[in-house]
């Protein structure tokens, strides 16, 4: 019944430590990772962004710094200068040797028509007038165009101006590198699987895909989810991965510079932190497992261990009450003993006075009388001894000091378990040195140490068993010794033996309380008591009481 009490308790601490333990470790790495991914991703974002700005500002600057020295040209050159194809030629070596990222240079008139060209390209007798960037300069004054085909059929984008001289107007038209200008694109890409590319507000791309060559070609993206500045979108593409975007606006808001992001790819070392969190919360768990487990069982097993050992020592305080209530009931039963014994005493006498009459002696069975009646004496001397013994023993309880002589103490106590040792054939061998000083001690007191010295010998050598008694003189102590033939006692077991309710005997045939009452009453006497044993040749008690000379009444 027990065990299962104790095997539920084991069950219910564990659930609530781990209950206590689990919940706080769970919820707190679950916070700490959203909280970590939210800062990470946070992070992502402000990096694409930054690259975002960043790269829009160089190609912003690049678009500036051609057009700059386009309009420098323009304003240091006359439209007769540059109509001489070695002047226009020397114009265009020297942009492109401050700048670069020119591909031609061409001067027209008003008309569309090419007056002087510098460039790889044969587009002399070309028209422009019919083309669409051609009015936008006339609109506008200064013009960056859109990725165009135009007669070329290959994608490129100008920067035009319109200069007005005295006498006429006129348009300077230079064709912008586009593997110079998408380069400079290309370096804004993240990672392995980022990109970076610009598309129109109408979200064409106005340069080349890192994967694809799709210039020219309608973007899935809406240009108007971007507002001003550089923002941040997160949105599927066409194969179900999550992308991240970051566009930042050029051109007056006429190009967009889009940079793209796998967010896998960027959250593949959040992927890493969170599966390291796993590896040490599951860690962390089975360590709080094995220990809640341990210290559990443990301190269940230590619990048991106390209540095995309290009910020990409730059976042995039982045990112990039973013994006082049957010391009491010895006393009384000596009483009633000692009247009969009274009786039998005074009525052998009696028989004594007949035998001495003449007609008894002259019976054929005077002798046998007499015989039986000195028996019955004997006997009856012998009761009265013990019952005296007893009444003595039971009386004397109360501490006072009275002059004791210790070999006669040591004779009466012997006599207490002298029948008991003849039934068992145990020997009890007397060494006791004569003429030992009369001492002042309690006598009642004494007999007990020396009675529960003996008990403790005559259990501990069973049947067949030896106990040497000795007493004698050491300077101004007597010690008495009482060694037996027994088991021994373990070393380790030796420092405990007067601790109360210690005992080596089996449950039930031992209290716990002898040696440590004998160890204190000795104490209390001014005395020592000393023990040596060693297991398989026995034990020695030796009490050592101080002399102390009873005053003079």
């Amino acid at each position: 019944m027990k065990r299962r009490i104790y095997a539920n308790l084991q069950r219910k601490i564990i659930l609530i430590t781990l209950l206590v333990s689990f919940i706080p470790l769970i919820s707190l790495s679950v916070v700490i990772y959203y909280q970590f991914a939210q800062v990470f991703r946070n992070k992502i974002e402000e990096q694409i962004r930054y690259r975002a700005m960043a790269q829009s500002d160089a190609i912003e600057l690049f678009l500036k710094e051609r057009t700059a020295i386009l309009l420098a040209m323009a304003d240091t050159y006359n439209y007769d200068y540059l109509a001489e194809k070695n002047n226009l030629e020397r114009i265009f070596q020297i942009m492109n040797n401050r700048v670069g990222g020119f591909i031609d240079l061409g001067l027209i008139d008003s008309t569309g028509r090419h007056i002087a060209y510098a460039g790889p390209y044969n587009l002399m007798s070309l028209n422009y007038y019919s083309q669409p960037w051609f009015h936008e300069v006339e609109s506008k004054g200064v013009y960056v165009s859109d990725i165009f085909m135009g007669f070329r059929k290959v994608p490129h984008f100008i920067i035009a101006l319109q200069h007005q001289d005295k006498s006429r107007r006129w348009i300077l038209r230079a064709t912008i590198d586009s593997d110079v200008f998408e380069g400079l694109v290309r370096a804004a890409h993240i990672g392995k699987t980022g990109d970076a590319f610009v598309i129109n507000k109408e979200g064409i791309y106005q340069t080349h895909l890192r994967f694809k060559d799709e210039i020219l070609s309608k973007s899935d993206l809406n240009t108007t989810l971007f507002g001003a500045g550089t923002t941040v979108l997160e949105r599927e593409n066409t194969e179900g991965k999550k992308i991240l975007y970051a566009g930042s606006w050029l051109k007056k808001n006429s190009w967009l510079l889009v940079i793209s992001q796998d967010a896998s790819e960027e959250m593949t070392k959040l992927f890493k932190t969170k599966q390291l969190e796993i590896i040490i919360v599951t860690s962390g768990c089975l360590m709080i497992i094995l220990t809640t487990i341990f210290t559990t069982r443990l301190t269940i097993r230590r619990m048991e261990t106390a209540d095995r050992k309290l009910n020990e020592l409730n059976a042995q305080l039982v045990h112990s009450d039973k013994l006082a209530a049957l010391g009491k009931m010895a006393a009384g039963v000596a009483h009633e003993i000692n009247n009969p014994l009274a009786v039998i005493a005074e009525k052998t006498g009696w028989m004594e006075d007949l035998l001495e009459e003449e007609e008894f002696q002259k019976s054929k069975y005077f002798d046998e009388y007499k015989k039986s009646l000195r028996k019955i004496e004997e006997h009856i001397e012998r009761a009265r001894k013990v019952i005296h013994g007893m009444l003595g023993f039971a009386r004397r309880m109360e501490p006072h000091m009275e002059d004791v002589d210790i070999n006669k103490v040591l004779n009466d106590t012997i006599t207490f378990l002298d029948s008991y040792a003849k039934t068992n054939n145990i020997t009890i061998e007397k060494n006791l040195e004569p003429d030992l000083p009369i001492i002042s001690s309690n006598q009642a007191e004494l007999q007990q140490v020396f009675l529960n010295l003996l008990t403790n010998a005559v259990d501990a050598v069973g049947k067949d068993g030896k106990i040497y008694l000795n007493s004698r003189r050491i300077d101004s102590e007597i010690a008495v010794s009482m060694k037996d033939n027994g088991p021994g006692i373990p070393k380790e077991n030796l420092s405990r033996v007067f601790d109360p309710f210690f005992t080596t005997k089996q449950t039930g045939k031992g209290t716990g309380l002898g040696l440590s009452v004998t160890d204190t009453l000795v104490r209390n006497m001014g005395g020592t008591i000393e023990l040596e044993s060693e297991v398989g040749k026995g034990s020695t008690f030796t009490v050592k009481l101080p002399i102390v000379v009873p005053e003079k009444k």
